[in-house]
């Protein structure tokens, strides 16, 4: 990895440090007489990671939509920093850095040009922008692949480098919608480095929703299951899965003992594996759509 990166978060709201990160009280979202999120109460503390589980169709990706501003929502349910996403949805997206689950970074362009085109859409400085393109593509381990067509980039080095036009603007907060998604368990690693690195040096909150309980339990401070379309358990992973009954024995109940995952807690509270229980609108064909327009609709 690269030396500590030296990106700054922006100055911080009114109101200080005690406001949350993320706040959602009572958020409720349809696509038609589909309910994806119903009644979703979160809280997202200030600097920590934290983790949104929980099966595909559960309303994941509708609430961290809610929450970017790109699905509207009655004022009053999402506060980003203090900051109302229905009344003042330009201050929050200043706030943010968001990588969606699909692809968008531009394989005909150079990786320093995909992230000096978010510079630009993010209204960062024309006097600033190259020392932060720069800044933000080392924070990533991309100096030396920054000129090279983003077409070239193996998988791991576009999910990188779309970390990195998220990073140019030096947001407070973080999101990532499923970032390491087909990934290989090296490149999925890479990532997080960078992540937990970023992190580290700025004190960043980072919101992420994953498939990958591994990732979810090394990574994450706290996490949140949700199951159609609200919270059915919130904590850190060790409280998690400790809190999850075992038969008296500690065995798994076939007399077999073994140490509770957070794969067990997953399973325990969505009522299934880690496969969808079928989806909604945010997971169809409008998606891609919606993705390729968020540059568009932020800064």
């Amino acid at each position: 990895m690269t030396a500590e990166p030296r990106i700054s978060t922006g100055p911080p709201t009114t109101g200080g440090a005690a406001e949350e990160a993320v706040r959602c009280d009572g958020l409720e979202y349809s696509f038609g007489a589909t309910r994806a999120v119903d009644g979703l109460d979160l809280e997202v503390h200030p600097g920590e990671v934290f983790g949104l589980l929980g099966p595909n169709g559960a309303g994941k990706t509708t609430a961290i939509r809610a929450v970017t501003t790109l699905l509207p929502v009655p004022a009053g349910m999402v506060h980003v920093f203090g900051r109302d996403c229905a009344r003042e949805p330009m201050a929050v997206r200043r706030l943010l850095g968001y990588v969606p689950q699909q692809l968008s970074a531009d394989s005909g362009l150079t990786g320093r040009e995909n992230v000096a085109l978010f510079a630009r859409v993010f209204d960062v400085s024309r006097r600033e922008r190259a020392a932060r393109v720069a800044e933000a593509l080392a924070a990533v381990d991309l100096t030396e692949a920054a000129d090279r067509l983003a077409g070239t980039y193996s998988g791991g080095m576009v999910r990188r480098l779309e970390l990195a036009q998220a990073l140019v603007s030096a947001p407070r907060l973080l999101i990532l919608d499923e970032p390491t998604i087909g990934l290989d368990p090296i490149a999925r690693t890479s990532v997080w480095e960078c992540i937990a690195q970023v992190r580290a040096a700025t004190g960043m909150t980072v919101l992420v929703t994953t498939h990958y309980m591994d990732e979810a339990d090394q990574y994450c401070d706290r996490v949140a299951l949700m199951h159609h379309g609200r919270i059915r358990a919130l904590g850190t992973p060790q409280e998690l899965k400790a809190g999850l009954s075992r038969p008296s024995d500690g065995s798994n109940g076939d007399g077999d003992r073994r140490t509770v995952t957070l794969e067990d807690v997953f399973r325990h509270y969505s009522g299934s594996g880690l496969e969808g229980h079928g989806t909604t609108t945010e997971d169809g064909g409008d998606d891609v759509r919606r993705t390729r327009r968020t540059a568009s609709r932020v800064g």
